[in-house]
């Protein structure tokens, strides 16, 4: 080793100007790497308002807060009503989000489109009444993955259209994951290949790792496209609870399974990174708010 790094210090002085322009070179493309790529924000979402105490603690890890329009998926209630002006007051852009419906709900084509219409009425008109400003993002939740059914399909376009028509902007949260079954499909490609030129923006779910970190926190958070959906403009990558089908392999989740921010260990979240640190627009100043990229 001696030998080694004292060729190599002979070598420097003999070559010096030419090895100090070679480091100059090589810095300048680091810097210009850096300066090209992507910002990405680290952002939660969870089911259970976290509290107004809470939220200082968690704007100091994360950019973004998922806002529900509706009763989460599991629940009979929606404590995040009346909590905008608070969660914007504390640093945070927002994840906006309205529980759709299971394919058991819509029964036929027709009155899967009666259904997303008036959807789509009740996530714009409580969308207003939390001050959410026009051209906000809602997200549909479909839990459901795999191939959509023509319901599914006819649901969400009534919808997408309807959340469109009154003055906000659709998007989906689906599956990135590809299906188990025969169909080896991915919900977010499904969707898109059967509602072509709709404007929607993409909220994928893959917590398997890889290509999940796990329940990890970064400076700086993973890209969106490498979710597998390279369209996706928010990435959920981490669960709570952890998956045991599909995330068995992820790390840093605490013993009861959840994930919990750094600093709040009475809040277990879901975990996100987004293109945004305002995935929704749903600033009412429509500023990016940086929080802790």
């Amino acid at each position: 080793m001696r030998a080694l790094v004292k060729g190599r210090v002979r070598m420097c002085r003999h070559q010096s100007a030419h090895h100090i322009f070679l480091l100059l070179g090589a810095a300048l493309s680091v810097t210009a790497a850096i300066a090209g790529q992507a910002q990405t924000y680290l952002g939660f979402d969870s089911n259970d308002y976290p509290g107004d105490a809470s939220l200082g603690a968690l704007h100091r890890t994360f950019s973004y807060a998922g806002y529900w329009l509706n009763n989460p998926p599991g629940s009979n209630r929606n404590n995040w009503l009346g909590h905008r002006a608070a969660v914007e007051s504390a640093g945070f852009g927002f994840l906006v989000l309205f529980n759709g419906r299971l394919y058991a709900e819509l029964k036929s084509e027709e009155r899967a489109a009666q259904i997303g219409v008036l959807d789509s009425r009740s996530a714009a008109a409580t969308a207003q009444r939390e001050k959410f400003p026009p051209g906000t993002i809602i997200f549909l939740d479909q839990e459901q993955g795999g191939r959509m059914l023509p319901e599914q399909i006819e649901y969400i376009r009534a919808w997408v259209y309807g959340v469109n028509a009154a003055g906000f902007r659709a998007g989906i949260y689906c599956s990135g994951m590809t299906s188990t079954d025969s169909n080896r499909v991915k919900t977010a490609e499904d969707i898109r290949h059967n509602l072509p030129g709709q404007p929607i923006a993409y909220w994928v779910a893959n917590d398997a790792c890889p290509p999940s970190p796990g329940c990890a926190f970064p400076r700086q958070a993973p890209n969106p496209a490498a979710s597998g959906i390279p369209f996706a403009e928010v990435w959920q990558f981490a669960q709570s609870p952890q998956r045991k089908d599909v995330a068995a392999h992820c790390t840093n989740y605490s013993r009861d399974k959840n994930c919990y921010p750094p600093g709040v260990p009475a809040v277990y979240v879901d975990l996100n990174a987004a293109n945004s640190a305002d995935p929704s627009q749903g600033r009412t100043d429509r500023r990016d708010s940086p929080g802790k990229p």
